[in-house]
């Protein structure tokens, strides 16, 4: 069983900068990660992931902003959020799976077995 807490998120203005964090607990090992966000009236969409061995994939709306990075050794993983913007409002939540083949896309949020509480995440222009 692994357990995911997510926080971090707070009230910025456009153009500032924030770090989530998301500490793990259990068996995390051969894991990938990926932060979720879902802004009021849209569906959950997928912004970053991280695998075991360190690579990463990005959303279009986040890349050249966002960086993604974990200490597997803290069982923690950091979505260093730079530049942001308000449409960048909404609910950060952290997801877990097991790594795999047969897994599929990063992006399918229903592919993750376990989940964080979520962090809000507002910027004011």
């Amino acid at each position: 069983e692994v357990e995911l807490v997510d926080f971090g998120g707070g009230w910025v203005q456009a153009g500032e900068s924030l770090r989530l964090s998301c500490s793990a607990s259990g068996f995390t090992r051969g894991y990938e990660f990926a932060w979720f966000r879902q802004a009021p009236g849209k569906e959950r969409e997928g912004v970053s992931c991280i695998k075991s061995d360190g690579d990463v994939q990005y959303a279009d709306s986040v890349w050249g902003r966002f960086v993604i990075s974990r200490d597997n050794a803290k069982k923690t993983v950091y979505l260093q959020m730079n530049d942001l913007n308000p449409e960048d409002t909404a609910i950060y939540y952290c997801a877990a799976r097991p790594q795999g083949p047969d897994r599929g896309i990063w992006t399918h949020s229903d592919s993750y077995d376990y989940w964080g509480q979520g962090t809000q995440v507002t910027v004011s222009s």
